[in-house]
């Protein structure tokens, strides 16, 4: 269970495409809809926030073009922007028609909630997914932050 801006949520019953138990995706910042560092989604989340991307300069302008500006900071809602490389979990329906102009971004198939294929095939999925550097995979792993006291 984890403790979000939406109560306590479980993300362990959450499948990933592969079919395996979905993996976090970042914790800085703290991404997915319910911003426990998950893809997942459930009857609240109407934008199906399930497809775990690391973003590019290319699928941000994109997004902003179609009037979703994620990389402008909005303090007011506790968003930095995001910035090419960082980690996020964006609506399935934005990485596709995305997708079909070509100005996609790498995915991570761990992390991406099952509910993308309702959308997008696998092997578009696979096809562009992200294939981390040798630094970042000697790099540790994500991990949730400490709980405060």
């Amino acid at each position: 269970m984890t403790q979000s801006r939406m109560g306590t949520v479980s993300h362990l019953h959450h499948r990933n495409v592969l079919g395996e138990a979905l993996e976090p995706l970042c914790f800085d910042p703290t991404t997915g809809f319910w911003r426990d560092g998950f893809c997942r989604v459930g009857p609240e989340d109407v934008g199906v926030h399930a497809i775990a991307c690391v973003v590019t300069e290319e699928f941000l302008e994109y997004s902003k073009a179609r009037g979703n500006d994620l990389s402008t900071p909005r303090l007011e809602w506790g968003f930095a922007g995001l910035r090419p490389g960082d980690r996020w979990c964006v609506c399935a329906a934005r990485w596709a028609e995305a997708l079909e102009a070509d100005k996609t971004c790498p995915i991570i198939l761990e992390a991406t909630d099952s509910s993308a294929l309702h959308f997008v095939t696998l092997a578009d999925l696979r096809r562009l997914e992200y294939r981390p550097t040798s630094k970042e995979r000697k790099a540790a792993p994500l991990r949730p932050p400490e709980p405060s006291i």
